[in-house]
C-alpha cells in the first residue's frame, strides 16, 4: 500500500486503526512504527483474531531486519519481504556482515 492508500485504508476502516495502534512498541520510533504499521495494514486482512499474533511477530521480524539488520531464515525473510512488497523505507540503514568488512580491509 502507498501512503495515500494507507491513510484511505484508516479512513474506511477505523477500528482497524484503532486496533492496530495498540501494537506499537514503546520503544518504537516514529519512522519505525510508520513502517511496520503499512506492514500490518497491509497484511491484516489475511489474519483472522486468533492468528494476529502470527502477524505481529512477522511485522516484527521485517521491521527488525530492515532497521536493525537482525538475520533470520532465508525463507522466512522471503515471506516477510514478499509481505512487505511495497511499502517503502526512507533511509533504511545499511548493514554489512563481519565477512563483508574484513574483505574490505584486506584490499
Amino acid at each position: 500500500m502507498a501512503e495515500g492508500d494507507i491513510e484511505e485504508f484508516i479512513e474506511q476502516n477505523r477500528h482497524l486503526s484503532e486496533l492496530v495502534d495498540t501494537y506499537r512498541g514503546i520503544s518504537e520510533s516514529e519512522k519505525h512504527w510508520k513502517a511496520r504499521r503499512a506492514f500490518l495494514f497491509r497484511n491484516i486482512n489475511d489474519f483472522e483474531d486468533p492468528h494476529i499474533d502470527q502477524l505481529l511477530a512477522l511485522s516484527m521480524v521485517w521491521a527488525n531486519n530492515v532497521f536493525l539488520g537482525c538475520r533470520y531464515s532465508p525463507d522466512l525473510l522471503e515471506k516477510v519481504n514478499e509481505m512487505a512488497e511495497g511499502i517503502v523505507v526512507d533511509d533504511a540503514p545499511v548493514f554489512k556482515t563481519r565477512d563483508e568488512i574484513m574483505k574490505n580491509q584486506k584490499r
